[in-house]
């Protein structure tokens, strides 16, 4: 039972036995709070949900928020054994994971806005010479003459980023206990602040 909820702080640096330089991003990690215990007679699964960063002045709080605890809360599904020995108010730190372990970790990545086609697939764009005046970037054509519409999935300009990227096998360099700090080798995606999901 490996999970934790987690917040990206930043980039750093680290080096090796070698002297060779390694790039972490360094990541809050818990503690984290189970809330809620799903169990399989009364839920028909079994799951636990996870509450992390306490909220400590109520002010101006929605109806629908009143009454959480938490900023953050997720749930995970996990073996009948596993939610046995569980109990509501049990912490789970990063003291769960050890350096070295293999991990994959959730994010919402950056939001870029509204971008053209070039940025957002990669496209070549036209000729710079040649009688192509002001089109460079532009998309070309997008449909035939039959049918006589755009087919869906068509690669076009829209709203880039801002979507829930994975990624995997991501090394665990450090762990400092004492402060919750991960330092998990490579990059992650969002900005700084960025909530994370983190399995093992």
């Amino acid at each position: 039972m490996k999970f934790i909820l987690a917040k990206k702080l930043e980039m750093s640096q680290m080096f090796d036995e070698k002297g060779k330089v390694i790039p972490v991003t360094l990541i809050e990690a818990g503690p984290c709070f189970i809330t809620q215990i799903k169990n399989k007679d009364k839920d028909k699964y079994e799951a636990v949900q996870l509450g992390f960063e306490k909220i400590t002045k109520q002010k101006k709080i929605k109806k629908t928020m009143k009454g959480k605890e938490y900023k953050y809360i997720r749930e995970y599904k996990i073996d009948e054994n596993i939610s046995r020995q569980l109990k509501v108010g049990d912490e789970i730190n990063v003291s769960v994971f050890q350096e070295g372990d293999k991990v994959k970790i959730s994010g919402i990545s950056k939001g870029k806005g509204f971008q053209g086609a070039v940025k957002r697939w990669g496209f070549h764009g036209r000729n710079a010479t040649h009688g192509v005046k002001h089109e460079q970037r532009t998309l070309g054509s997008v449909g035939s003459s039959y049918p006589e519409r755009v087919i869906k999935g068509k690669k076009m300009p829209g709203r880039m980023g801002a979507e829930r990227v994975t990624v995997k096998n991501l090394k665990i360099a450090k762990i400092d206990k004492e402060n919750n700090l991960l330092a998990v080798k490579g990059a992650i995606p969002g900005r700084r602040g960025t909530l994370l999901e983190i399995r093992g």
